[in-house]
């Protein structure tokens, strides 16, 4: 089996779970065997693109030319079976489907966001759900609220982009939902449920949990959406010390947020930006791994991370959290409203219970997003694919 992953990276001074994601897919389907063809742009280049190429940035979420002429070099000398896409923006653009189809090559997209529909992929603005541009032709709404990075401009270009690329999407030949929730978007866009399948993302096993430690690890990027002012608004409401410590680690728009709070409270330390062995260095001196997304947030890779360590999460009820850490006495930790007062109440369970819950953390983790779990199940939706693709490769 050969495999083609298309995928455009997210820059690498901000910490992406999706690059993560794809960084393990492909060392999993590489240690199982599977000839692995990466075909990645980053958009850290852009930064040192010539002046022509920038000029022509816009577009390329619609057409990207340069991309569309490698992937067809690549793809008429490498012949693979499959060509499994994540991101496609801004550099690859969607159109690396119809590319990938012009050589006979079937497609399989893994969805991370909800940027079928949401021009910022969130179906979240301005510190609320929002998904007033569902069901529209085009994304007008976008446009008005600036979604797209901020710009009326570039956010015109996405919701066209994503109007245009509407037949596109539709003629993918699998979708990979990670969750149930993104199954039901993708249905509500159109998808009929034989071009889906749900398996959520999984992660190497970091091996046997070390003993828990004591206090909250939040580690996540610094935007609203993420949660940390409802965190810290729920942490307030306890005295100085009476929770353990919290470690916030991630940089962005609110750092001010996490410094400031560092610097009131003696049991708040704001981390700043960890790499994994940070992070791994941060959960070894936790209890419990915070994770409080106030959007309907995918798959958060910290969760899985926690859980892999054997550190059960205390997360709000939105996206696909309640999917991951699960219900009843199994669960690998807590669910809550994502509300002060309910993310507050839960707070001083959390610290009581994590020992007891931390074998259920680790537990969930092997049986539900352990490689040996969801590498076999990637490899048969790859060998389903090609035998089912219904139109002839074409002969060299």
């Amino acid at each position: 089996m050969k495999v083609v992953v298309a995928h455009n990276r997210y820059r690498e001074a901000i910490p992406s779970g999706e690059n993560v994601i794809v960084d393990t897919e492909i060392a999993q389907l590489t240690a199982a065997g599977v000839e692995v063809v990466p075909f990645q742009r980053s958009s850290d280049s852009i930064a040192v693109m010539p002046a022509v190429e920038k000029a022509l940035l816009p577009l390329s979420p619609i057409y990207g030319r340069a991309a569309q002429r490698d992937l067809s070099k690549l793809l008429a000398a490498e012949r693979p079976d499959v060509l499994h896409l994540h991101n496609p923006y801004p550099l690859l653009s969607p159109w690396v489907v119809r590319t990938a189809h012009q050589h006979g090559v079937p497609v399989i997209q893994t969805v991370h966001n909800y940027r079928q529909v949401c021009s910022s992929g969130l179906y979240f603005r301005d510190g609320h759900n929002c998904q007033d541009c569902r069901g529209k032709l085009l994304g007008w709404p976008a446009v008005q609220h600036r979604c797209y990075r901020g710009s009326a401009a570039q956010s015109a270009l996405m919701a066209t982009t994503l109007a245009v690329h509407r037949p596109t999407w539709r003629s993918v030949e699998r979708f990979i939902a990670l969750t149930d929730q993104i199954a039901a978007h993708l249905r509500d866009y159109g998808i009929p449920d034989e071009h889906l399948v749900v398996k959520p993302n999984g992660l190497p096993d970091p091996g046997e949990p070390t003993p828990i430690g004591e206090g909250f690890l939040y580690g996540a990027r610094l935007s609203p959406e993420k949660g940390l002012g409802l965190l810290l608004d729920a942490w307030q409401r306890h005295p100085d010390g009476a929770l353990g410590t919290l470690r916030i680690a991630g940089d962005g728009e609110l750092r001010p947020l996490a410094e400031q709070a560092a610097a009131q409270r003696q049991d708040v330390r704001y981390l700043g930006i960890l790499d994994q062995a940070g992070m791994r260095a941060a959960r070894h001196e936790s209890a419990v791994v915070i994770a409080p997304p106030t959007w309907n947030d995918v798959l958060p890779t910290v969760v899985l991370e926690s859980m892999a360590a054997g550190r059960p999460v205390l997360g709000t009820a939105v996206g696909g959290i309640p999917y991951m850490v699960g219900t009843g006495p199994d669960a690998g930790g807590w669910l809550v409203e994502p509300t002060p007062s309910a993310l507050a109440e839960a707070l001083p369970i959390a610290r009581d219970r994590a020992a007891a819950v931390a074998p259920a953390a680790r537990d969930r983790y092997l049986k539900h997003f352990h490689p040996d779990v969801l590498t076999p199940r990637l490899i048969d939706i790859y060998a389903e694919v090609k035998l089912t693709a219904n139109f002839d490769r074409p002969v060299r």
